[in-house]
């Protein structure tokens, strides 16, 4: 992150263009490193939505020991919410305090993956989106639910998925990562295509739903008496 992307003191009318302006600039083309470092990054709220808790762990990735990869750091940022809660607008609340807590990271990660949407948005910038731009990394966007766009049923079966298509656009895929259980929303935020995001996101699952970073991530993020870092 080398220079701001863009002020946070925005209305919502002033968000809303931007985030059309924003999508623009993301990048659909496989443009990852090596990876030796994998970010996982779950963001939540304490004291009624006033405070934003961001969780990052990193996790080193080595493919002899996938999913089962050893966790190199991990940080908390908390600060004070810059925008309440509107819907399709969440990475304006979220990325701010998402930042912080990459600044105090240590270790570089090379691929990043962000518990929400990367373009499977009605603008094409959820979260995953947006923050990969800030970071200017390959980003993957894994939510629990759907935001936008419409799919086919799923096979039953780990690792079966269809098309989330925004008309006719594939926005993303809907992954059954544990078999009966309900599938997860794959989306590619910045510097990466669908059919990687996928590949990486199967690489990384253990016996949960949830890919190891984000699982992890969310775990972290869960601890509130967690002390900031």
């Amino acid at each position: 992150m080398d220079a701001a992307l863009h002020e946070w003191s925005l209305s919502p009318k002033q968000a809303i263009a931007l985030q059309s302006q924003l999508a623009q600039q993301l990048e659909s083309r496989d443009r990852i490193n090596p990876a030796t470092y994998i970010a996982g990054v779950d963001i939540g709220f304490e004291e009624g939505g006033a405070v934003t808790r961001a969780a990052v762990v990193v996790l080193q990735w080595l493919p002899e020991e996938a999913p089962h990869l050893p966790v190199v750091e991990q940080v908390v940022h908390r600060e004070p919410t810059r925008m309440p809660y509107i819907p399709g607008l969440l990475s304006f609340r979220e990325i701010p305090a998402a930042l912080g807590a990459f600044a105090k990271l240590k270790t570089q990660p090379q691929l990043v993956m962000v518990d929400g949407q990367g373009i499977a948005h009605p603008r094409r910038l959820g979260v995953a989106a947006h923050l990969g731009l800030w970071l200017d990394l390959p980003t993957i966007g894994i939510a629990k639910s759907r935001l936008t766009g419409k799919h086919a049923e799923v096979g039953e079966a780990r690792g079966d998925w269809v098309p989330l298509m925004a008309g006719q656009e594939v926005i993303g895929a809907v992954l059954r990562s544990r078999a009966n259980v309900k599938p997860v929303f794959v989306s590619p935020g910045h510097r990466l295509s669908l059919d990687t995001s996928l590949e990486w996101v199967m690489r990384c699952l253990g016996p949960t739903k949830l890919p190891e970073p984000t699982r992890l991530a969310d775990r972290l993020a869960s601890r509130r008496d967690q002390k900031k870092r």
